[in-house]
């Protein structure tokens, strides 16, 4: 084996071990700091409980219900969205309007989520409150919506590349039987790279479940369990936000540990669902 290769494959694999590592590590740091409330047998309770700390009650249930509803609702309100860029982008005008749209996708990506923020707490919110006449705006809608437009880019990014991927021969092949755009996307390009729109759906539903800004700025931080979209709500991020200034040997301090733990294993969850899918297809 040449000794360039084996230099290269030295650093690659240090690298992957590197990182693997500093994930554990931070795992299990959580884990560590969040050893008293495991001890006291509250884990459970804590999951399902509502977060009253003058009655003794430190349940993330509104957080955690809060945190997937918002995620949730950005990642069904930009799929379509980003789907139909991604297309025009990818398809109908690569090399025209299309490729200046891929340019203004990936510049969005620069944008500090805090300006997002700002945006929602000045026009969104105050039109979803003069739209639906209930509550200050400040709700779970809001916040998905500022979040959709947060993770779009990340999304469309995915998808196009996706689509670049699809082999020449087989549009080519769509094209000489005749074949329409719509044919060639649903038929062609869609069963070709499903796999990495996947990936961009996955890591762009960790992003949404992953901000603290947006929901911070934007969905009210309400500590009871959300009834509908016009409710406030608190994510779990948003949470820890908040809470961290709390005394550290305090059971409320740390309740963000566990807040941690959750979303790691939300995340986590949703990666080993990508991968055995991709092994299942494979076989």
């Amino acid at each position: 084996m040449d000794i360039k290769e084996t230099i290269f494959k030295s650093i690659f694999f240090s690298a992957s071990v590197f990182s693997a590592g500093i994930t554990l590590f931070i795992s299990g740091f959580m884990i560590v700091l969040a050893l008293p409330i495991f001890k006291q047998g509250l884990f459970f309770d804590m999951l399902t409980s509502p977060w009253a700390p003058d009655h003794g009650l430190f349940g993330l249930g509104p957080m955690i219900v809060g945190t997937i509803c918002i995620a949730f609702m950005a990642l069904v309100i930009s799929f379509p969205i980003s789907l139909g860029c991604s297309f025009f982008i990818g398809i109908l005008n690569p090399k025209g309007l299309g490729k200046w749209l891929k340019k203004m996708v990936e510049s969005m990506t620069a944008i500090p989520t805090v300006i997002y923020g700002f945006v929602g707490i000045f026009l969104l919110v105050p039109l979803v409150r003069e739209l639906f006449l209930k509550g200050s705006g400040m709700c779970i809608l809001s916040a998905a919506i500022m979040l959709s437009v947060l993770i779009s880019p990340t999304m469309i990014l995915f998808f196009v590349q996706s689509f670049a991927m699809v082999p020449q021969n087989d549009l080519n092949a769509v094209d000489a039987l005749g074949g329409n755009t719509a044919e060639k996307f649903f038929y062609v390009v869609l069963p070709h790279s499903w796999k990495g729109m996947l990936t961009g759906i996955i890591l762009s539903f960790g992003r949404a479940m992953g901000d603290t800004l947006i929901a911070l700025m934007i969905s009210g931080n309400s500590v009871a369990f959300p009834g509908s979209v016009l409710d406030s709500a608190r994510t779990l991020t948003a949470h820890i936000a908040l809470i961290i200034a709390a005394d550290f040997d305090s059971i409320e301090f740390k309740t963000i540990f566990l807040g941690g733990i959750f979303l790691y294993i939300m995340t986590s969850f949703g990666i080993i669902l990508a991968r055995f899918s991709f092994k299942k297809e494979n076989q």
